[in-house]
């Protein structure tokens, strides 16, 4: 059972979707997906298993939630750095995003 302390260990934040690449090489169909977290964080990039309900043009510019202190993960080429959160819906990954009628910074953090 984890503690509210494990919780708190998570540092996750608001960023934008600045680019999405096809990742063919990925083992499961994944995409490249650079994030912008604001000037604390900077960049991070990811490989996100979203391909079933998302395009690439359709997730650009969209504010997302991510984990920001994982260590990186190797992801066959391609260096992971950040986990995007998603829920396991019927029809695939759905992404957890900000309020839409809300604006928020990118490098905001959840709390």
């Amino acid at each position: 059972m984890a503690v509210f302390d494990d919780f708190m260990k998570l540092d996750i934040r608001v960023g934008e979707i600045i680019d999405v690449q096809e990742f063919p090489e990925a083992r499961r169909p994944a995409y490249k997906v650079w994030v912008d977290f604001g000037e604390e964080i900077g960049v991070k990039k990811s490989s996100a298993q979203i391909t079933d309900l998302y395009k690439p043009e359709d997730i650009k510019g969209r504010q997302v939630l991510g984990v920001v202190n994982f260590p990186p993960r190797q992801i066959g080429s391609f260096m992971s750095e950040v986990l995007v959160l998603g829920v396991y819906g019927d029809k695939g990954v759905v992404l957890i995003q900000a309020d839409s009628g809300i604006a928020v910074k990118n490098g905001d953090k959840l709390g």
